[in-house]
């Protein structure tokens, strides 16, 4: 029989498992955001730009806003002109979280790779000049690839993972989960609380209505709306229309 000592030490060892590489690498990167991951202002945004050089992987200059909360900070990397607004929190769990070039990653946003099952392909990377808006929440068990200049809105959820309910004699909790990535390529947008679920691919050029749930591949320069989300015109379709009733 377990004692309660050594209960406790074992959900100790849980927990730092699951919040950075290592004990004393947790003590670094936690001790860096509590001296000066408050500091407001570019004061606070400079500091961090130098310090935390020390925790994460930076390339030339991110910005860092205050009250950022990072986890497994030694495997996120940022690119030159990244930026991270109040709020923001990311947990590479092993896979990583990469974030390209001139990308904005807005308030409230939730990074979060979650990877405590050792999945293969799990990590989330993200491209250049693009925009994750206000509460967006991305899951990177099964890994999430998106492309340059990609938009999302308020309240997206991009969750590359699902659970396994099939047996009704079972509680789902213990049947598994499956976890086959998403892939969003370049200059796609997608609107407000849409939703994607794992194994979608969202082509080149996309465009995701507000609401929608993407349960299937979507085309590249395609729109689509609903639940679950369909295609409702070809980007283009109506310039051409309109080009052939002038002629």
């Amino acid at each position: 029989m377990t004692s309660p000592a050594g209960g406790t030490a074992a959900q100790l060892r849980l927990y730092l498992s699951r919040q950075a590489d290592s004990a004393w690498r947790y003590v670094l990167e936690q001790s860096l955001q509590l001296l000066v991951g408050w500091l407001p202002t570019l004061l606070g945004i400079g500091v961090r730009g130098i310090l935390y050089r020390l925790i994460l992987h930076m390339d030339g200059w991110a910005a860092i806003e205050s009250r950022v909360r990072l986890r497994f900070a030694s495997r996120i990397r940022l690119g030159h002109g990244a930026y991270l607004d109040e709020g923001v929190y990311i947990h590479a769990c092993p896979g990583g979280v990469s974030i390209g070039e001139r990308t904005l990653v807005m308030h409230g946003a939730v990074l979060h790779v979650y990877n405590f099952r050792a999945l293969p392909h799990a990590g989330i990377r993200i491209g250049c000049d693009g925009l994750i808006s206000e509460y967006t929440v991305i899951r990177g068990q099964g890994g999430v690839t998106i492309g340059d200049r990609v938009y999302t809105s308020p309240m997206t959820q991009i969750v590359a993972v699902n659970h396994v309910f099939d047996d009704p004699d079972r509680p789902f909790i213990e049947q598994g989960i499956t976890a086959q990535g998403i892939v969003i390529e370049d200059d796609v947008w997608l609107g407000a609380s849409v939703v994607v679920t794992d194994g979608v691919r969202i082509g080149r050029g996309a465009v995701v209505a507000a609401g929608a749930v993407v349960t299937n591949d979507v085309p590249p320069h395609t729109v689509v709306a609903g639940v679950p989300a369909r295609v409702v015109r070809e980007i283009g379709e109506r310039e051409h229309a309109a080009r052939r009733a002038i002629l």
